[in-house]
Parts: C-alpha cells; structure tokens; sequence
C-alpha cells in the first residue's frame, strides 16, 4: 500500500527511492508487526481474559500443565493482523504470490479461529471435528494449486520443483501438482499444529524456517545471485522476503507474550495459519522438499504421533513416554524451558543447513 502511494513520489523526492529495495521494505515490515504487537498484544489478552476465552487442558496431558489453566487462548489473532497488516503496508500489492500469502494465511487463520470458537465460545468438546478441517486445508491447498497453474506463474516450471542438493534437476509433477500442493499445506498447518503443545514452542520453531525461506526467495528473485548460486532465477519472487518480514516480526512479537509463564496462547488460529505459511512459502519459492530438513522437527512431532498410534494399536506398547515428541522429553524429566530452548537450537540448525543447500549441489 505504501509502496503504490509512494512509488510515483521518487521523481519529487528522491529519498523515496529507497522503497525501492526489498531488503529495506522488509525490515520495516519486522518493525511494523513488533510494534503492532506490542500496542494490541496487552489489550488482545485482556480482553480475551475478560471473555473467559481459556485454554482447555486436557486431564491426560502432562500433570504439570494443569497450573496452565486459565490462560487465555485465540491468541493467533494477534499474529494475523501482526502479519497481513505489515505485508499490505510495505509488499509490492501488484505481485499475486504475496496475495496467495495473505490468502493462505487468512485463510488457514478462520479456519483455525472457528475450531477455537468452537471450543472455548461454544464448548464444544472436540471442536471442529477433524475431517472438515481437512477439508477447509484441502480447498484452500487446491485453490493455491490451480490459481498457479491457471496464471502460468512459473512457465514451465509451473509443475516442477527443485530437487535439494542437485542443479538443473526437478521433478516434473505433471497431474499430480495440485495434490501436491494441498498435501504440502495440510502437512505442514497440522505439523505446526501438533507442536504447539509448550510455551514458547511453536512460535520460536516457525521463526527460523520462515527466516530460511525469506532468504531464498529474496536470492531466488534476484538475478544476479540467482546466477551466482546456480539456482533458478523467480522474477518476482524475492517480494516474499516482506511477507517473511512480516511473519518473523509477528513471531517475535507473539513471543514476547507467549514465552514461559505464557500470557495467552495462539489456538488453532495461529498454529494452522503458520504451518500454512510456511507450506505456501516452500511452494511458491519452488523449495517444497526443503520442508523436511527445514521443518524436520515438525516432521519428527508428527512421526511421533503415528508411531505411537500404530505402536500401542498392534503391540499395546508405547515407544514414547507420550506424544507429540515434546511430551515424552518433558516426562523424561526436562523442565519445560529446556525442551522448548532446545528445540529452537534444533531449529536454527536445520535452517541454516536449509540454506546451505543453496551452495552445496
């Protein structure tokens, strides 16, 4: 918005020309979402406490989470307008991959808000029941896939994807993109999901992969490095780097509040819209595999689950001490802030070998 209002005010005033790099635009976007974060985050949670808007601990979880009841949830609120507000303020708005982001996460954010409404406003146990979640993250990863096709975004890369550590290699998905797509969006909002079970947790683990992603699309859409690094040159698509600005400002910012003794926390609204995310980032940066290493620990959250599942249906047997994976290290014995700090380390690592890919093929 800021960019289209200002833009034809560079032949006046020439320090406007500044709006025209990415990297400066995207830094105001970090300090955008921050400030919003501060200003709304004390009011947001207020009110959300005035409404008794609570977060249901479940008697089967972990004893020690029991003293969490009262903390209010919905939180994700905060993180949606802490996220498309900076975009629309500072992203080129004539770009469509910044719009499928904001679409994404918007999206994913309702969708994630009507199961919390449903949970906490009308006490309904089970929310929004499982399978029409899923269909909500297929529809909205079916919309991606087609719009993508439809335009043409990529030529005829439109159906690819790059393939880690190899150059000039992809795989040509053909018929089976649009599944694709939705398969890497519902994955991904439930893996963010599923790891949202600590204070801190979450939140911290997103950052570095939507950092890592912000970094390749920013290099992706430029060509003089795009031709240095040997990959792919994305006309446009280093515009998401003030997306991932945005988020990462959002993040911090959340962070502040929903660090150990929490003050609220995200729901299904925040989880599902940043799991989306960054599932949309990896497809529009052309880097879908990458969400194994990058999010490897979400990959290992949900690993966990099925494991467990399929363990204690054919053996009666649990391999973990409980699931998701954060739980059986907590019962294991680490205090809370452990897991979570040493998750975030896990994290960082993985993203930085995210990016090292980048070099090493």
């Amino acid at each position: 918005m800021l960019y289209e209002l200002i833009d034809p005010l560079r032949e006046l005033f020439s320090a406007f020309n500044v709006l025209r790099y990415i990297t400066f635009r995207a830094a105001y976007a970090v300090v955008t979402a921050l400030l919003l974060s501060a200003l709304f985050g004390p009011w947001m949670i207020a009110r959300l406490r005035r409404q008794r808007l609570e977060q249901v601990i479940r008697e089967e979880g972990p004893s020690a989470h029991l003293d969490k009841r009262g903390t209010p949830t919905m939180g994700g609120l905060l993180i949606l307008v802490s996220v498309i507000v900076p975009t629309l303020l500072w992203a080129n708005l004539a770009s469509g991959r910044v719009w499928i982001m904001i679409g994404v996460t918007f999206g994913l954010g309702m969708l994630g808000f009507l199961d919390d409404y449903l949970r906490v406003v009308r006490r309904v146990r089970k929310g929004l029941l499982g399978r029409y979640k899923i269909v909500g993250q297929v529809l909205i990863g079916a919309g991606v896939g087609i719009f993508l096709i439809l335009t043409e975004a990529y030529g005829s890369m439109t159906t690819q994807t790059t393939i880690p550590f190899l150059k000039d290699r992809f795989l040509e998905l053909g018929l089976l993109y649009v599944p694709f797509v939705v398969l890497v969006i519902t994955a991904s909002s439930n893996a963010v999901n599923l790891a949202d079970g600590l204070d801190g947790l979450a939140i911290g683990m997103v950052i570095p992969p939507a950092i890592a992603f912000g970094g390749i699309a920013y290099l992706s859409g430029n060509a003089i490095f795009a031709r240095y690094l040997n990959i792919p040159y994305i006309e446009g698509c280093g515009e998401l780097a003030v997306y991932t600005g945005a988020l990462f400002g959002a993040c911090l910012g959340f962070l502040w509040f929903n660090a150990h003794p929490a003050e609220v926390f995200m729901g299904d609204t925040g989880s599902l819209a940043l799991g989306g995310s960054l599932g949309a980032l990896a497809i529009l940066v052309k880097r879908e595999l990458l969400l194994v290493i990058v999010g490897g620990l979400f990959v290992l959250e949900v690993l966990s689950v099925v494991i467990q599942v399929l363990s204690v249906r054919w053996t009666g047997r649990r391999v973990f001490r409980m699931a998701p994976l954060h739980h059986h290290f907590e019962l294991s014995g680490w205090e809370e802030t452990r897991v979570v700090v040493r998750f975030w380390i896990v994290s960082i690592l993985l993203a930085l070998v995210t990016l090292s890919t980048l070099k090493l093929q």
